[in-house]
């Protein structure tokens, strides 16, 4: 059946395909999805995950040939607008071409704020050794003991001042991948919501909880009253290994990673409780900003 908001791109004027327009314009386009409160995702699978997210999509645009396919997809939403038209117009009003089938402009959710989200996040009971499935329900006592506390673990990631839209879409799915309980952004960060970011996140972004920390580095204060030891991945000096840090085996554990360039500011830097560095070999220095978050992620499962 056809969807009853399917509409054919004639007019690059039309002031409804707005939300598509210049996409190629990196700066307009960040500062134009925020202004608006939209976001855009591309692809069948990120479209996907982000209404399985609950997002609510504005529009979608498409090429004729992919109607089709993603059907599936649209045809939840029969109140939203479906635009298609042929590949050359469509590239036209984007700006590049449409080979991942369609876009989607969602619109943005509201962010909690950062002491909501490590008061929601997810905790893990980590059960150790036992091999027996009936022992996980507990041994049959005569006289049963009171049950042990579960050890419960949180781990979250702070991205400060990351800039390349890429480094943070690929940070979001190393922490999706990892268990991560959380991300947090500083104020200089780029948009793990941009078009990039979403799409080299495989729409992982819409599944880890996050949320920018609006002051910074003053924020790190509010991990620390929550209970986390706040470690920094560093190159410099007094640095402990990070097999030390996993050796220290804290409960609650936010790991920052700084800008690709520079690294973490001196400001964040003197407010660490730890400085970690992953020891190089080969004459190599450092590892790419993602590289040693999915590295750290790992170790500190």
């Amino acid at each position: 059946m056809e969807h009853p908001q399917l509409q054919q791109v004639t007019d690059l004027a039309d002031p409804a395909l707005d939300d598509y327009l210049r996409m190629t314009d990196v700066r307009l386009r960040s500062r134009v999805e925020v202004e608006r409160g939209l976001f855009m995702a591309e692809s069948y699978e990120v479209i996907s995950r982000a209404i399985e997210a609950g997002m609510a999509p504005r529009s979608f645009l498409m090429n004729e040939k992919w109607l089709a396919k993603f059907a599936p997809l649209y045809e939840q939403f029969p109140d939203v607008p479906v635009y298609a038209g042929e590949e050359s117009l469509v590239e036209q009003l984007t700006g590049f071409n449409l080979h991942r089938g369609a876009l989607a402009s969602m619109q943005r959710p509201e962010l909690p704020t950062a002491r909501e989200l490590l008061r929601t996040a997810r905790t893990v009971a980590v059960i150790e050794d036992i091999v027996d499935h009936t022992n996980v329900c507990g041994p049959k006592l005569a006289h049963p003991e009171p049950a042990a506390e579960p050890r419960r673990r949180s781990r979250i990631a702070v991205l400060e001042g990351l800039v390349d839209h890429t480094n943070v879409g690929s940070a979001f799915r190393n922490a999706a991948a990892l268990g991560l309980d959380a991300v947090l952004v500083s104020p200089t960060c780029a948009d793990p919501l941009y078009r990039r970011s979403v799409r080299v996140s495989m729409g992982t972004v819409f599944q880890v909880p996050w949320t920018r920390i609006p002051e910074w580095p003053a924020g790190i204060h509010e991990l620390q009253e929550a209970g986390y030891v706040v470690a920094g991945m560093t190159l410099g000096e007094g640095a402990i290994t990070l097999d030390e840090l996993v050796a220290e085996d804290h409960e609650k554990l936010a790991l920052v990673f700084g800008t690709e360039g520079h690294g973490i500011t001196p400001q964040t830097d003197a407010l660490l409780d730890r400085r970690v560095t992953i020891p190089m070999m080969g004459g190599v220095d450092s590892l790419n900003v993602t590289a040693a978050a999915a590295v750290a992620f790992y170790a500190t499962r």
